[in-house]
């Protein structure tokens, strides 16, 4: 009944007149509007109330932000930096600078004061600054331009002052509250009074604490997770990176009011079932990370029943659970429901595309793959390389069935696991390959890393493990996924110091 309410709100063409709700439920019923489903009805209830309220203006300079890249569109993505900016300069002209200078004198020789409906509006319109330079930043990178990247970094560097500093405000006047509201409440049951609800301030404050949360703990989490060698560069320019503190605020963000809890959601799904399988964070564990990704999506299922990203999360978790059969139906329904969804729907296609290659059946995968190629503007080389390989495997040659049966053998599964003696030969034999090392560069030092993580899980071969860990880092270089592998070989060699096992 209230998303058939919001949808009639947001097709409207007239004026816009009062709110249906608060704002700040408003904004999250069209967020949540969006996840399930219904962009267009989340665009149009965004754009008719965006001149109501700066967290109306951000809503739709959002969804235009995704719109931008989920398309790539030159126009698009023009739309999007001139709405971001528009948001911006909304909240950068309001009277709120001349007020708190004045304020802020009048403070100067007064005791910490209650948090007002003044200090929230400010940092709300702090906070929604920092999430609009981040997404303009985004959107400079995605030119990969050299003064793209460098006015990117930038812009994200002004964006993390503005998140630190809201933070560390947002946590003090928390803190300040708490010890008032004990203060009040001590004083209440001594007058034999009844206990007092939780303030308006209070329940304000909570949700700043989770719009700042949002991205405080994306920058954290990320830069946690760059490469060594870039990692010394990023810190000098003031950035942090602690994994635990992101993990830790985009949960409380994902709990919070606010409208990117959702967001914060999927964040934290996309870190447990993409990020730690794919820099393998957890070693060769490639099921760590599906509790948590479980619990988050039983948690949120009610409210997501039909949402084509939850579903394709719920797919990524029975993959890594070797479920392939369930993991291709839930591919496939989200998939489906991803209308005017391009790029949701292309990484629906390539989870497909896999699952149906570890069935062996390269027909369905070689289509999945094909329409990668002709569509995706994205890594379109790979992707003609995957639609060659399922060619080849469909072909009527016997060199090319031999191969495939040959491929299928020497990688057979024994409990979960590939046969380690497949591996201690065909990685050796990878390292020493000089022509592959002409051709991919790439197979050398993987093959180095892979080999010596083998070997790590043997006491006696310590020492080499970790030369060759050393190997693949300093050897190489030019080739790619090349920070991707750095990440890998810093766990692992941090794994060790730390005596976790790999």
């Amino acid at each position: 009944m209230e998303r058939r309410r919001l949808e009639t709100a947001g097709s409207s063409s007239a004026a816009a007149g009062p709110l249906p709700l608060d704002d700040a439920e408003l904004a999250l019923a069209g967020i949540n509007m969006l996840l399930n489903n219904g962009f267009r009805e989340s665009d149009q209830l965004f754009k008719k109330y965006r001149n109501n309220s700066p967290l109306m203006s951000f809503g739709a300079s959002f969804v235009s932000f995704l719109n931008a890249m989920m398309t790539f569109e030159d126009e698009k993505m023009q739309l999007a930096c001139d709405d971001l900016k528009s948001t911006e300069k909304l909240c950068e002209s309001s009277e709120a600078g001349v007020i708190e200078t004045i304020r802020n004198k009048i403070k100067k020789n007064v005791d910490m004061q209650r948090p007002t409906a003044f200090d929230v509006d400010r940092l709300q319109r702090q906070i929604i600054i920092a999430d609009c330079q981040v997404y303009l930043a985004v959107l400079s990178f995605v030119k990969q331009e050299l003064s793209a990247y460098i006015k990117g970094g930038w812009i994200l560097r002004k964006a993390w002052k503005i998140y630190n500093k809201c933070y560390t405000e947002i946590d003090a006047l928390q803190l300040m509250h708490k010890k008032r509201s004990r203060e009040s409440l001590t004083s209440d049951r001594a007058n034999d009074n009844h206990i007092p609800a939780m303030s308006l301030h209070e329940e304000s404050l909570s949700r700043l604490k989770g719009a700042v949360s949002f991205g405080y703990g994306l920058f954290h989490l990320c830069i946690s997770m760059v490469p060594p060698n870039l990692l010394k560069i990023i810190n000098l320019l003031g950035f942090p990176g602690d994994r635990l503190q992101g993990l830790s605020s985009l949960m409380y963000a994902s709990e919070s009011k606010d409208m990117k809890a959702p967001l914060a959601t999927l964040a934290l799904l996309w870190y447990h079932t993409v990020v730690r399988p794919f820099f393998a964070l957890d070693g060769t564990d490639a099921q760590a990370g599906l509790r948590e990704a479980k619990e988050i999506l039983q948690t949120k299922e009610a409210i997501y029943p039909d949402s084509s990203l939850f579903l394709f999360f719920k797919g990524r978790i029975q993959r890594l659970e070797c479920k392939i059969n369930s993991a291709l139906m839930s591919f496939q329904t989200a998939l489906e429901l991803a209308v005017d969804q391009r790029e949701i729907q292309h990484v629906c296609l390539y989870e497909i595309g896999w699952c149906t290659m570890i069935e062996m059946n390269f027909k369905d995968a070689y289509k999945s793959f094909a329409r990668l190629k002709n569509e995706s503007r994205w890594s379109q080389c790979y992707y003609a390389y995957l639609t060659a390989v399922c060619q080849g495997a469909t072909g009527e040659t016997d060199k090319s069935q031999e191969a495939f049966v040959e491929v299928q053998r020497l990688f057979k599964r024994k409990n979960n696991q590939i046969e380690q003696f497949s591996f201690r030969k065909f990685f050796q034999l990878a390292v020493k390959d000089e022509l592959s090392r002409q051709n991919n560069a790439y197979i050398q030092p993987y093959a180095c890393y892979e080999l010596g993580c083998l070997l790590l899980e043997n006491p006696e071969m310590l020492d080499k493990g970790k030369a060759l860990l050393y190997q693949a880092k300093e050897e190489f270089a030019g080739y790619d996924f090349e920070n991707r592998l750095h990440v890998r070989i810093h766990t692992a060699l941090a794994s060790l110091k730390e005596g976790v096992p790999q």
